[in-house]
């Protein structure tokens, strides 16, 4: 009796599948180290082919290692509609316009002897403020290149690990498996900041040739159809683009559609999310002062300000797919 040796073409296809993943990421891994990297891209958490580049070479977009400030009553260049960060959220907090992080992605700074980093991803909208510290070894970042869901990955300098910038976590290195601790902070309007700090310090650039300070490179992209540099799924029942905040509770974060808030505010467990007008887009217009009013949010709980982050659906759709996004 003759036997069937025909192959299974679903497993046929598997594994060709398979091998092209491993090829593929032998590939990438052999230009990342022409590229000069002493990363261990053997320890990872994630699929190294959801790595992409972005453009610009590793610190191709530069982070601020040496900051400088000026008083806000004495700054006469920012709009007083242009988004700010505000750090710390207590005491005499510092402030770090976007129409600067927008060029520079990370500040790597200490306030208070606290070693922090203020980083910004314009593709994700994502403004996020990291304690520098893990275990008893201050880190300094800057930025990879390299994107992930349209994200940025940074790399700390001590071991040239990569991070997500949106979650705080090495996902490629020595350091995999880390997470980076985040701290409070929120996007206020540069008028609102300077009248609750009119001597509180602002970021200004070190060389404000350097760049166009105050332009905004990636004109309409908050209004585009879908993400620049973006492979994942798209969410179905918001568009890709719609604002929304997530809510950082220490497990499942909470994800509610910033329109919702305009229109009526969110409360949820505790956690208190409340609308702000008067907060320009800096993704909208050409110049970051003539963008469109957006606004902004306060989340608290208690009283206490929460970690939390106004950043695009797509964004929360594919770093939390199981999470459903209030509407």
């Amino acid at each position: 009796m003759e036997r069937n040796h025909q192959i299974n073409p679903a497993i046929a296809l598997a594994c060709l599948i398979y091998l092209v993943s491993v090829n593929l990421t032998h590939a990438q891994i052999d230009t990342w180290t022409s590229e000069g990297w002493s990363t261990d891209f053997s320890k990872t958490s994630i699929d190294l082919s959801e790595i992409i580049s972005g453009g610009p070479p590793r610190d191709g977009i530069p982070s601020i290692d040496n900051p400088t400030f000026s008083a806000a009553d004495e700054i006469t260049d920012i709009d007083g509609r242009e988004p700010v960060i505000e750090f710390p959220i207590e005491g005499e907090s510092r402030a770090y316009p976007l129409r600067v992080l927008i060029w520079h992605e990370i500040v790597n700074d200490t306030i208070d002897d606290i070693p922090v980093a203020v980083t910004y991803c314009p593709l994700c909208n994502a403004a996020i403020v990291f304690d520098r510290r893990l275990d008893a070894e201050t880190l300094a970042f800057g930025t990879s290149g390299k994107l992930r869901h349209s994200d940025l990955i940074m790399y700390d300098r001590t071991t040239q690990s990569w991070w997500q910038q949106f979650s705080g976590d090495a996902i490629v290195g020595e350091l995999t498996g880390s997470a980076l601790k985040k701290l409070p902070s929120r996007i206020v309007s540069f008028e609102k900041f300077k009248q609750a700090h009119p001597k509180g310090q602002v970021l200004v650039p070190n060389d404000p040739n350097f760049r166009p300070y105050g332009n905004n490179p990636y004109q309409s992209y908050d209004t585009a159809e879908r993400p620049f540099l973006f492979r994942g799924e798209l969410p179905a029942d918001i568009a890709a683009m719609a604002h929304v905040v997530v809510v950082d509770t220490g497990a499942e974060p909470i994800i509610v559609s910033l329109e919702r808030v305009r229109q009526s505010g969110y409360e949820h467990d505790g956690y208190v999310v409340t609308y702000q007008d008067g907060v320009a887009s800096a993704l909208d217009s050409s110049s970051i002062q003539q963008g469109r009013d957006i606004g902004t949010v306060m989340v608290t709980k208690d009283g206490a300000d929460v970690v939390h982050d106004l950043t695009f659906a797509f964004v929360a759709h594919v770093f939390y797919p199981d999470v459903m996004i209030v509407q």
